[in-house]
């Protein structure tokens, strides 16, 4: 999941340390790392980018990689959507703005999706960086609500939205949303 580049537009917590074009500089070098790092034959990597128009005829991203637009709504109704509208089988959802993913922390999470329903890749601040579903029904319809999004309860609140769901956890990893996590 990416969201267009733009100063002010992205990063914007990071921004109001930083500076808004600094911040949207290092996300945009950031994910053109991530996107050659996690390119792999194993899987089908789609870009999901927002705002809808811009980021489909956007020329910041690869334009050998498919896209989807996000659409409307808070993070967990544009998360649930995509893990809804992809193909049956396993499906893996992560952002721009984890520095140390590499392809291992996706394979393991795409082969804990053997045994588990849902796995999630936790953050460090409580969030979580991946979120994966093993797509054989469509998910639950209870999916991501109530979550309070940008707290240290956001993954807490996602796996409780999962009830009666097979939850597993692979590596724990940092995402980027202050400078202090520039240089951790």
């Amino acid at each position: 999941m990416l969201k267009e580049p733009r100063a002010g537009r992205v990063k914007t917590r990071l921004g109001r340390e930083i500076g808004m074009v600094e911040a949207a500089w290092w996300f945009r070098h950031q994910t053109a790392r991530l996107l050659r790092r996690v390119e792999d034959p194993r899987w089908r990597l789609v870009l999901a980018v927002t705002p809808d128009r811009a980021g489909m005829a956007s020329r910041v991203w690869p334009a050998h990689l498919p896209r989807v637009a996000q659409g409307g709504g808070d993070l967990g109704d544009r998360m649930g959507r995509l893990l809804g509208a992809m193909p049956p089988g396993p499906v893996c959802i992560i952002g721009g703005d984890i520095p140390g993913v590499r392809k291992a922390h996706l394979a393991k999470a795409f082969r804990m999706l053997g045994e588990r329903d849902a796995v999630f890749g936790p953050a460090e601040d409580g969030g979580f960086w991946l979120v994966g579903m093993k797509r054989v029904a469509r998910p639950p319809a209870g999916l991501f609500r109530g979550v309070r999004w940008s707290t240290d309860t956001a993954l807490a609140d996602s796996v409780a939205s999962l009830s009666g769901c097979r939850v597993g956890y692979c590596d724990r990893l940092r995402d980027v949303d202050r400078a202090a996590d520039l240089s951790g």
